[in-house]
């Protein structure tokens, strides 16, 4: 059966939810509470995601884990917090098109990008410059900017910006390949995103990544706004290392543990250039407390510290509704109400708001701006948060909108355009 046409009516949004095979998962979230009457559109899962009622259920299994055994919830729970870590593996496999020895729960984002840079950053007098976009994510370009100085380099000089190509903010990796041409072997590292976070563009990673290659320089991927989000193929594509945060698309809660992929190829027996912790010892040998580290396979070498188990359990329950719903379901159900929400957009508010995301190139998100200069946007952000619709803002000009295929529908982003034009009505 082919695929409606959309409509702009609730009825049609409706329908489609009925006809969704995934709307099940809705009743597995928490939702905020109603405002002045309206229940809420939560259209914010690319900046914090909702709570599985699961997760919840997880943190009290381990509240009592915690009671009941004491210090003996290391070996003898139910998910003995020895070997906790593991269970976010298969779902960090499927999320990622990783092995399960490249990928690991570990510390949070920026902690992460600041432990494997240690390992892949190695700058030389004359190989030492970092590519960003000139959109980062502020924690990522200080990241850069400090690994610069503490090897002893000046940021403004090792710090090179790929700039977008148009106001739009649009990344031409044409533009990339130019920089990596002109800079050559002056560059260490390519630090760059998965998903451009400010306009929601979905990158190039399998080209940026050969392109790294290509230059003789390290590649590390940002994955926050990608993991959860659009399918990829980290072991295929090669980057050395890449990042990820799991409160966002992942549903973890906030600030809650991150997670890292180091490529096969860097997971040699006697690789031992990463800082070490005794959590990085072999699990079997770890409470030995030997001088010297056994190190552990894979991607556990690069743990240091116990994981926090209490922040970890949301995102075991976040994984098992991934891996329940499946991936190829979430991103055809994206790209539709993605579309959806576009397609509203243009056919009400054509000319007065714009869309930054590039068409072809997004997953969940669109960053909307305002084009009709006698509106401002941020009173038309704050009276969307005044009739319940929470997405965000980010300065300077940009309502980031995101409808997360686990949890909303298509009558969410019904209900989202018409409370945005009541919000314009007032702009």
């Amino acid at each position: 059966m082919s695929v409606p046409a959309y409509e702009d009516s609730r009825a049609f949004a409706e329908a489609e939810d009925r006809r969704d095979p995934l709307a099940r998962f809705r009743a597995e979230f928490n939702f905020p509470r109603d405002k002045d009457g309206l229940g809420p559109v939560y259209l914010c899962g690319n900046s914090l995601g909702l709570q599985p009622e699961r997760g919840a259920r997880y943190v009290r299994d381990e509240l009592a884990n915690w009671a009941d055994w004491a210090v003996d919830g290391h070996f003898h729970s139910e998910r003995p917090w020895t070997s906790y870590h593991k269970h976010a593996v298969a779902g960090f496999c499927e999320l990622t098109g990783s092995k399960p020895r490249e990928v690991i729960a570990m510390n949070t984002l920026t902690v992460n990008l600041h432990v494997l840079m240690a390992s892949f950053y190695k700058p030389t007098s004359e190989r030492y410059k970092i590519v960003v976009e000139s959109k980062a994510f502020p924690s990522d370009r200080y990241a850069a900017a400090s690994q610069l100085r503490l090897h002893g380099h000046d940021p403004e000089e090792g710090l090179i910006e790929w700039r977008s190509a148009n106001d739009d903010g649009y990344y031409d990796h044409d533009d990339l390949e130019a920089i990596v041409r002109e800079h050559g072997d002056g560059i260490a590292l390519l630090l760059l995103p998965g998903v451009q976070y400010y306009t929601g563009q979905v990158m190039d990673m399998q080209r940026m990544c050969e392109l790294g290659r290509e230059a003789g320089c390290a590649v590390g991927l940002d994955l926050a706004h990608a993991v959860g989000n659009v399918p990829m193929q980290l072991h295929d594509w090669a980057p050395d290392f890449a990042a990820w945060c799991t409160y966002k698309y992942l549903n973890s809660g906030p600030g809650a543990i991150g997670g890292a992929f180091i490529h096969e190829r860097h997971l040699t027996p006697d690789n031992l250039d990463q800082l070490h912790g005794w959590w990085g010892n072999a699990e079997e040998t770890r409470f030995e407390m030997r001088k010297r580290i056994d190190p552990a396979d894979g991607a556990e070498l690069w743990q240091m510290s116990n994981p926090p188990i209490l922040s970890m359990a949301p995102i075991m329950a976040s994984l098992e509704l991934f891996m329940e719903a499946g991936l190829g379901a979430l991103t055809a159900k994206a790209e539709r109400l993605t579309g959806y929400l576009a397609w509203l957009i243009e056919r009400r508010f054509a000319g007065r708001i714009g869309t930054l995301t590039p068409e072809r190139e997004r997953g969940c998100q669109l960053s909307l701006i305002v084009r009709d200069h006698s509106l401002n946007g941020k009173a038309i952000f704050d009276r969307l948060c005044e009739l319940n619709v929470t997405g965000d803002w980010r300065e300077p000009d940009v309502i980031r909108i995101a409808p997360a295929p686990l949890y909303n529908s298509f009558v969410d982003v019904h209900e989202f355009a018409e409370r945005f034009e009541r919000a314009l009505e007032r702009g």
